[in-house]
């Protein structure tokens, strides 16, 4: 259970399953769905990337049980950060908690920027630092009013993009096999362009670079071991969400993915802004665009709510765990990591502004970092998992006593860790994404060294005070 904080209290259990459920989905479902999936089949051709998601789909439902394992017997805010830092080391639990907070808060800052594009669409004239100064207020005022407000923000955020795909996986499905008739004209294409280029038209090496992508995509699950600690009878909740989330997911991505490969033709998939606007103009369905801006400033702004909350928790946790200084885990009588998220969002900020003034070096370099973040929390979670559990079984303790147990151990965060570990391997096959490695490895190795040193100095003053005594 939580430690007992003294400056402000224990975070308050008020989210419910639809809040962690949503809350989730919401920190996936975005832009990388919305504008990539076409991108992806130009590369790797339509069977290609159903593999590449369906893999990604294992990876997250491995990464996923490892998770709930953890977070039901451990259910606390900052999740798996703490869980690194018992049965791993400190050190990567330290260096794993500033990975996740600086995943979220790249992401906001870019959030931002792109919901000012988004509001640009519609007022040509006005600036999109305004727009960006006007977003930063309301995400702000979400996360700090109560954490009950913040969840219910997400769930309607997140509530608007899974209606949009479902539309879009019902329509788009009926243009595929002929019920809906499309514009132009043309007969239905059921699953022709499927397989029109080939199986693999570029080999298998194209899908493990695609890997990475989808990995990318997928990431945002893992929010639900963020919020264990502030969920209401985690014990039941947690594995309903676990099973929901990741169920959902698949057939959302995979659903949308099929439907995107059935209608676009390869040679046009990597040419179109986005792929679903094209479908929705082959359907014919009026104001695809305004209906697809808006749904996208949705998902934006969703996604820089969960990023908030996200990147303020962990901040808590390091202060709850005596790495940062106290202020930063003091709670509101609200159960609110004011300061915490206060900080955030600074870095939201600078992140925002590093993507004005130096976009070609500062935010490509600190993006790089924030997507490689993602899969080395990854492979903590399965790390973690993996520990725990032989830990649990030398002290001889009953696995009856689990709530939640993850199946086929030791498979289940084995397969997890290697598959998210060749996805960073696939990352050095990429030109594209290469700087992933090379910002991401030093800035963990910077880490590791801040740690080291702020131990040093804490056991030398731990030392002269008693001496001093």
């Amino acid at each position: 259970m939580q430690s007992e904080q003294p400056q402000g209290g224990q975070f308050k259990r008020s989210m419910k399953a639809r809040h962690l459920v949503m809350l989730s989905l919401g920190g996936v479902i975005g832009t990388g769905l919305f504008f990539n999936t076409g991108y992806i089949i130009s590369t790797t051709g339509a069977a290609g990337t159903l593999l590449a998601y369906l893999i990604g789909a294992l990876v997250v439902w491995l990464v996923m049980q490892s998770l709930g394992e953890l977070s039901v017997a451990m259910p606390e805010t900052g999740a798996f950060h703490v869980y690194a830092s018992r049965y791993l080391s400190p050190a990567t639990g330290y260096t794993v908690a500033w990975l996740y907070w600086l995943t979220w808060t790249v992401a906001l800052g870019s959030s931002l920027t792109a919901a000012g594009f988004c509001m640009q669409y519609w007022f040509p004239q006005t600036p999109v630092w305004l727009w960006c100064l006007i977003f930063c207020l309301a995400i702000f005022l979400l996360n700090v009013i109560s954490t009950r407000f913040f969840a219910e923000g997400e769930f309607w955020f997140s509530l608007i993009k899974v209606i949009t795909i479902l539309a879009f996986i019902i329509l788009g499905g009926g243009a595929v096999f002929g019920l809906i008739p499309l514009k132009d004209g043309t007969p239905a294409p059921f699953f022709h362009n499927l397989t029109a280029s080939g199986w693999l038209p570029h080999g298998a090496l194209p899908i493990l670079m695609t890997m990475v992508a989808v990995n990318f995509a997928f990431s945002g699950t893992e929010l639900i071991g963020i919020a264990a600690g502030e969920t209401e009878n985690p014990q039941k909740v947690l594995p309903l969400a676990i099973r929901t989330t990741v169920a959902r997911l698949i057939i959302f991505f995979i659903g949308t993915v099929l439907i995107l490969a059935a209608l676009i033709p390869m040679e046009q998939a990597g040419i179109v802004k986005s792929p679903f606007v094209l479908v929705f103009e082959k359907i014919g369905l009026p104001w695809a665009a305004d209906i697809f801006n808006f749904v996208i400033l949705t998902a934006i702004l969703s996604a820089a709510n969960s990023g908030l909350y996200a990147s303020g928790r962990m901040l808590w946790s390091l202060s709850n765990e005596g790495t940062l200084p106290r202020c930063f885990a003091r709670l509101t009588r609200r159960g609110i990591p004011l300061v915490a998220i206060g900080a955030s969002m600074l870095g939201g900020l600078l992140a925002l502004f590093s993507s004005i003034v130096a976009a070609d070096t500062v935010y490509v370099a600190l993006s790089a970092i924030s997507g490689f973040a993602v899969v080395a929390v990854w492979l903590s979670i399965c790390a973690s998992h993996y520990a725990f559990r032989r830990q649990y079984q030398r002290e001889g303790r009953p696995l009856a006593e689990l709530k939640y147990r993850a199946p086929w151990f030791p498979l289940t965060p084995i397969l997890g860790f290697a598959l998210c570990l060749l996805a960073c391997v696939g990352l050095a096959f990429d030109p594209e994404q290469r700087i992933a490695l090379w910002c991401g490895l030093p800035f963990v190795a910077i880490c590791y060294g801040a740690f080291w040193l702020t131990q040093r100095k804490k056991q030398q003053s731990a030392k002269e005070t008693k001496h001093a005594i």
